[in-house]
């Protein structure tokens, strides 16, 4: 008897040793796991030089969205070097969208017209899109409360885009950079933002050069709606126009307010109506170089096609930090 029960504490001690086993090995992936999503929100950029993936809309001279191409209708140029495209889409995908917001005070008349035509790009996307707000005059201020980074709700967002009162100056430097830093914690393949702006920059503390980098490093479209006012010494229509164009999106500077809805809307419908172009660069070094991108299409009943996607990119390893410091921003 005495045998049997030392045999029944030793197989009983073995099994109590493999549970403890099988639970290590368990907590250790976990564990890995847990350290993988924190580095996932530190605003680092992964750029893989394996391949490139562009966003491309293509339009007539009139403006008008060209759908049905095909792949062999695109060539891509990389430093005027044609490259052979391996991957071809033309999908409606989700995608991460930050609606970035100028409340500096001149913007007081003009408030309720710019959040209806936030909301109708909203109700225009896609169901799965990933959405949230950047608020800024002198200030930046991410719209969303603290516990949600972003959200699908038309209400949420209402509500987001009409917590900052219109007053102060304007750091829109300041709002981009927040905005591009907080698209890196989304997980759509495809980034968006919509910079809405009465004026230029007078209270950052980024400059334009360091906006227009940390834009190529993200691989972001940014499309940008300029409301001047003819008498604002600060305007700055370049800075909105440099912005859309390094990234393949579009600038709009409306003669009338009264368009801005239906120019929001048009945005909504050019982000789903995009083609994704994958090519493996010719030139496989990551030497930290910036490559100018060019493409173009042609295709049968089309005698001329506009194709606007990003200009270029940074052949940087595949790890890279999009700013030496966070840019400063709280919820409210």
């Amino acid at each position: 008897m005495c045998n049997k029960c030392g045999w029944d504490r030793t197989l009983r001690s073995l099994g109590a040793s493999l549970v403890l086993i099988l639970l290590s090995s368990f907590a250790q992936p976990q564990a890995a796991l847990s350290l993988q999503n924190q580095k996932a929100n530190d605003y680092t950029i992964h750029v893989s030089v394996d391949e490139v993936v562009l966003r491309a809309t293509a339009q007539t001279n009139k403006g008008v969205l060209v759908s049905g191409l095909g792949k062999d209708d695109f060539q891509v140029y990389e430093d005027g070097v044609l490259q052979q495209v391996r991957h071809f889409s033309h999908e409606d995908i989700p995608v991460t969208v930050g609606l970035v917001m100028d409340n500096s005070g001149s913007m007081q008349p003009k408030r309720d017209t710019v959040i209806a035509a936030a909301m109708a790009f909203a109700r225009s996307s896609n169901p799965q899109d990933q959405m949230f707000v950047v608020n800024f005059n002198e200030k930046v201020a991410l719209g969303l409360p603290v516990n949600r980074a972003f959200t699908d709700n038309v209400g949420e967002l209402e509500t987001a885009l009409s917590r900052t009162p219109a007053t102060g100056e304007t750091a829109l430097y300041d709002a981009v950079a927040v905005a591009l830093e907080h698209l890196q914690r989304g997980n759509r393949d495809k980034k968006v933002l919509i910079v809405i702006s009465d004026g230029g920059d007078n209270a950052s503390k980024h400059n334009l050069a360091q906006i227009r980098a940390m834009a190529a490093h993200s691989d972001v479209i940014l499309y940008t709606i300029g409301i001047f006012d003819e008498e604002d010494a600060d305007r700055n229509p370049h800075v909105l126009k440099q912005l859309a164009k390094d990234t393949g999106g579009e600038a709009f500077l409306p003669k009338s307010l009264k368009s801005v809805p239906a120019i929001c809307e048009q945005i909504a419908r050019d982000i789903r109506n995009q083609y994704a172009i994958g090519y493996v660069p010719s030139n496989k070094k990551p030497d930290g170089t910036y490559r100018m991108i060019e493409l173009k299409a042609q295709a049968a009943g089309y005698k001329h096609l506009i194709v606007r996607t990003r200009s270029g990119y940074y052949a940087l390893p595949k790890t890279l930090p999009v700013a030496k410091n966070k840019a400063d921003a709280v919820h409210k």
